[in-house]
Protein backbone atom coordinates (compact mmCIF):
# COMPACT_ATOMS: atom_id res chain seq x y z
CA UNK A 1 0.00 0.00 0.00
CA UNK A 2 1.33 3.67 -1.12
CA UNK A 3 0.95 5.57 1.86
CA UNK A 4 2.19 8.95 2.69
CA UNK A 5 0.16 11.34 0.52
CA UNK A 6 -2.84 12.16 -1.03
CA UNK A 7 -3.36 13.47 -4.53
CA UNK A 8 -6.76 13.94 -6.07
CA UNK A 9 -7.85 15.25 -10.41
CA UNK A 10 -10.85 17.27 -10.68
CA UNK A 11 -12.80 18.00 -13.74
CA UNK A 12 -15.40 20.12 -14.01
CA UNK A 13 -17.00 22.89 -17.05
CA UNK A 14 -13.61 23.06 -18.91
CA UNK A 15 -11.50 23.18 -16.17
CA UNK A 16 -8.87 20.38 -14.12
CA UNK A 17 -7.74 20.58 -10.92
CA UNK A 18 -4.90 18.51 -9.20
CA UNK A 19 -4.33 18.87 -5.58
CA UNK A 20 -1.90 17.57 -3.02
CA UNK A 21 -1.37 17.04 0.71
CA UNK A 22 1.81 18.28 2.24
CA UNK A 23 2.84 15.76 4.65
CA UNK A 24 5.96 13.72 4.29
CA UNK A 25 5.75 10.67 6.70
CA UNK A 26 8.85 8.53 7.65
CA UNK A 27 7.32 5.23 10.10
CA UNK A 28 5.13 7.34 12.28
CA UNK A 29 6.56 10.09 12.45
CA UNK A 30 5.47 13.51 10.34
CA UNK A 31 9.35 14.52 8.63
CA UNK A 32 7.70 17.84 6.57
CA UNK A 33 4.39 19.35 6.58
CA UNK A 34 4.61 21.69 3.38
CA UNK A 35 6.09 19.26 0.43
CA UNK A 36 5.28 19.74 -3.06
CA UNK A 37 3.76 16.68 -4.74
CA UNK A 38 1.84 18.55 -7.79
CA UNK A 39 3.89 20.01 -10.66
CA UNK A 40 3.11 21.35 -14.21
CA UNK A 41 4.59 19.60 -16.81
CA UNK A 42 5.63 19.98 -20.91
CA UNK A 43 5.11 23.62 -20.91
CA UNK A 44 2.47 24.42 -18.29
CA UNK A 45 0.43 22.15 -20.08
CA UNK A 46 0.07 18.73 -18.44
CA UNK A 47 -0.14 18.54 -14.76
CA UNK A 48 1.50 15.51 -12.39
CA UNK A 49 0.68 14.11 -9.17
CA UNK A 50 2.68 11.30 -7.16
CA UNK A 51 2.26 9.07 -4.51
CA UNK A 52 4.35 6.44 -2.79
CA UNK A 53 8.30 6.91 -2.17
CA UNK A 54 10.11 10.49 -3.10
CA UNK A 55 13.23 9.11 -4.23
CA UNK A 56 10.72 6.39 -6.68
CA UNK A 57 8.51 9.67 -7.62
CA UNK A 58 11.01 11.85 -8.43
CA UNK A 59 12.61 9.20 -10.69
CA UNK A 60 9.09 8.10 -12.23
CA UNK A 61 8.58 11.78 -12.75
CA UNK A 62 11.60 12.66 -14.57
CA UNK A 63 11.13 9.58 -17.00
CA UNK A 64 7.68 10.93 -17.50
CA UNK A 65 8.93 14.19 -18.56
CA UNK A 66 11.31 12.58 -20.90
CA UNK A 67 8.32 10.65 -22.21
CA UNK A 68 6.70 13.52 -23.05
CA UNK A 69 9.54 15.46 -24.92
CA UNK A 70 10.41 12.21 -27.28
CA UNK A 71 6.27 12.51 -28.00
CA UNK A 72 5.73 16.21 -28.13
CA UNK A 73 3.18 16.45 -25.87
CA UNK A 74 1.23 13.77 -26.36
CA UNK A 75 -0.24 12.62 -22.67
CA UNK A 76 -1.73 9.09 -23.90
CA UNK A 77 1.19 8.02 -25.87
CA UNK A 78 4.27 9.35 -23.30
CA UNK A 79 2.03 7.50 -20.47
CA UNK A 80 1.42 4.37 -22.49
CA UNK A 81 5.67 4.43 -23.35
CA UNK A 82 6.45 5.00 -19.52
CA UNK A 83 4.16 1.94 -18.40
CA UNK A 84 5.41 -0.07 -20.90
CA UNK A 85 9.14 1.00 -19.51
CA UNK A 86 8.04 1.04 -16.28
CA UNK A 87 7.16 -2.78 -15.95
CA UNK A 88 9.61 -4.20 -18.22
CA UNK A 89 12.91 -2.72 -17.51
CA UNK A 90 14.90 -4.53 -14.19
CA UNK A 91 15.18 -1.34 -12.24
CA UNK A 92 11.98 0.27 -12.66
CA UNK A 93 9.82 -2.46 -11.99
CA UNK A 94 10.62 -2.21 -8.50
CA UNK A 95 10.01 1.66 -8.04
CA UNK A 96 7.73 2.04 -5.23
CA UNK A 97 5.19 5.23 -6.57
CA UNK A 98 2.27 5.92 -8.27
CA UNK A 99 1.22 8.80 -11.13
CA UNK A 100 -1.75 11.12 -11.98
CA UNK A 101 -1.38 12.97 -15.15
CA UNK A 102 -3.81 14.97 -16.85
CA UNK A 103 -4.10 17.64 -19.44
CA UNK A 104 -6.91 19.18 -20.61
CA UNK A 105 -8.82 16.43 -22.39
CA UNK A 106 -7.26 13.33 -20.35
CA UNK A 107 -6.12 12.11 -17.48
CA UNK A 108 -4.71 8.74 -16.13
CA UNK A 109 -3.23 6.80 -13.46
CA UNK A 110 0.18 5.35 -14.27
CA UNK A 111 1.20 2.11 -11.57
CA UNK A 112 4.03 0.33 -11.96
CA UNK A 113 2.44 -3.42 -13.28
CA UNK A 114 2.35 -1.37 -16.42
CA UNK A 115 -1.56 -0.19 -15.95
CA UNK A 116 -2.61 2.90 -17.51
CA UNK A 117 -5.88 3.90 -15.84
CA UNK A 118 -8.70 6.35 -17.30
CA UNK A 119 -11.33 7.23 -15.02
CA UNK A 120 -14.61 6.20 -16.12
CA UNK A 121 -16.79 8.20 -14.15
CA UNK A 122 -18.45 10.61 -15.93
CA UNK A 123 -17.09 13.35 -13.04
CA UNK A 124 -13.43 12.33 -14.09
CA UNK A 125 -11.86 12.35 -10.52
CA UNK A 126 -8.94 10.21 -9.30
CA UNK A 127 -6.99 10.39 -6.53
CA UNK A 128 -4.21 8.26 -5.49
CA UNK A 129 -2.28 7.66 -2.35
CA UNK A 130 -3.36 6.56 1.69
CA UNK A 131 -6.19 9.00 1.48
CA UNK A 132 -7.02 8.74 -1.79
CA UNK A 133 -10.21 6.77 -1.48
CA UNK A 134 -11.60 9.24 1.11
CA UNK A 135 -10.80 12.52 -0.97
CA UNK A 136 -12.40 10.76 -3.94
CA UNK A 137 -15.65 10.11 -2.17
CA UNK A 138 -15.66 13.48 -1.32
CA UNK A 139 -14.83 14.96 -4.52
CA UNK A 140 -17.57 12.96 -6.25
CA UNK A 141 -20.33 13.83 -3.35
CA UNK A 142 -19.19 17.73 -4.32
CA UNK A 143 -19.24 17.15 -7.81
CA UNK A 144 -23.10 15.70 -7.72
CA UNK A 145 -24.47 17.85 -4.75
CA UNK A 146 -22.09 21.16 -5.74
CA UNK A 147 -21.90 23.97 -8.34
CA UNK A 148 -18.15 24.53 -7.16
CA UNK A 149 -15.81 24.78 -9.64
CA UNK A 150 -12.81 21.93 -10.22
CA UNK A 151 -10.39 23.68 -8.04
CA UNK A 152 -12.44 24.38 -4.51
CA UNK A 153 -13.89 20.59 -5.05
CA UNK A 154 -10.45 19.51 -4.75
CA UNK A 155 -9.53 21.76 -2.03
CA UNK A 156 -12.79 20.49 0.40
CA UNK A 157 -12.21 16.84 -0.81
CA UNK A 158 -8.24 17.11 0.36
CA UNK A 159 -9.04 18.54 3.63
CA UNK A 160 -12.23 15.83 4.32
CA UNK A 161 -9.65 13.51 3.47
CA UNK A 162 -6.93 14.98 5.29
CA UNK A 163 -9.32 14.57 8.36
CA UNK A 164 -9.61 11.28 8.39
CA UNK A 165 -5.66 9.68 6.97
CA UNK A 166 -3.13 10.29 8.97
CA UNK A 167 -0.56 10.43 6.27
CA UNK A 168 -2.70 13.40 4.86
CA UNK A 169 -2.32 17.11 6.39
CA UNK A 170 -4.36 20.35 5.60
CA UNK A 171 -1.38 22.09 3.56
CA UNK A 172 -2.75 21.81 0.57
CA UNK A 173 -1.46 22.81 -3.37
CA UNK A 174 -3.51 22.60 -5.93
CA UNK A 175 -2.30 23.49 -9.93
CA UNK A 176 -5.12 23.96 -12.31
CA UNK A 177 -5.85 23.78 -15.83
Amino acid sequence: MFRRTTVLLVRRAERTAMAADGQVTMGDTVMKARARKVRRLYNDRILAGFAGSSADAFALLTRFEGKLEQYHGNLERAAIELAKEWRTDRALRHLEALLIVADQRSSFVLSGTGDVIAPDEPDGALAIGSGGPYALAAARALLAHTDLDARRIAEEALRIAGTICIYSNQNIVVEEL
